[in-house]
């Protein structure tokens, strides 16, 4: 009589804990809470939000993370500037839930959204954010030396990333907003759709 074999069981991953998508308009409700937890809600008043307000983002780069139960857990959208006369996307804000600590939420949308705007045609993206945090990106402080923001901002937290290799030789002066202009209506709409949620975790305005 022959021995039964046992066969190898392929053990099954574990589905992750959250996934990666396109911004859809039912979520801008918790997109606006969860932006009102982890920036507070004067954040309307802040130097990169002069560069939001009345504009939409770049198309196809407002990501969101959303738990199994489609619970939203995180945001990142990105958006057209002027970067002292070169054209690149600035990234923000970025958001995490604090539920979420320690599962690479914040990671994951900037890796996506870095990913999405390459494959677009996108030469450089800058933010205002943590230097450590972002450097494991590849932002970097070496090209925005010479570059400003309409308001108050520390200038170590200036970070670019080129996508195409000179895409900020050279650049200098304002930064400036050149998305399409919303409708007053539609963006007025946006800032008052907001309800309470818990504390969560910047990471770039």
């Amino acid at each position: 009589m022959t021995a039964k074999r046992n066969d190898p069981v392929a053990f099954i991953r574990k589905a992750a804990p959250f996934a990666i998508r396109a911004e859809r308009a039912s979520d801008v409700v918790a997109r606006e809470a969860l932006l009102d937890a982890c920036f507070g809600e004067d954040r309307h008043t802040r130097t990169c939000q002069r560069l939001r307000d009345g504009r939409a983002p770049a198309q196809g780069l407002s990501l969101a993370a959303v738990r199994q139960d489609g619970r939203l857990v995180g945001t990142v959208r990105l958006w057209h500037v002027r970067a002292g006369g070169r054209s690149a996307l600035m990234l923000g804000p970025l958001a995490v839930d604090d539920d979420c600590r320690g599962l690479s939420v914040g990671a994951a949308l900037v890796r996506r959204a870095l990913a999405v705007a390459k494959t677009r045609g996108h030469g450089a993206v800058i933010l205002l954010g943590d230097a450590p945090y972002y450097a494991r990106f590849g932002f970097t402080a070496a090209k925005t030396g010479e570059l400003s923001l309409p308001g108050a901002f520390a200038r170590e937290r200036l970070l670019g990333l080129e996508l195409v290799e000179g895409a900020l030789d050279g650049a200098w002066g304002m930064i400036a907003p050149t998305g399409a202009a919303l409708p007053e209506s539609k963006a007025t709409r946006t800032r008052s759709r907001t309800r309470k949620a818990p504390l969560a975790v910047p990471h770039a305005a």
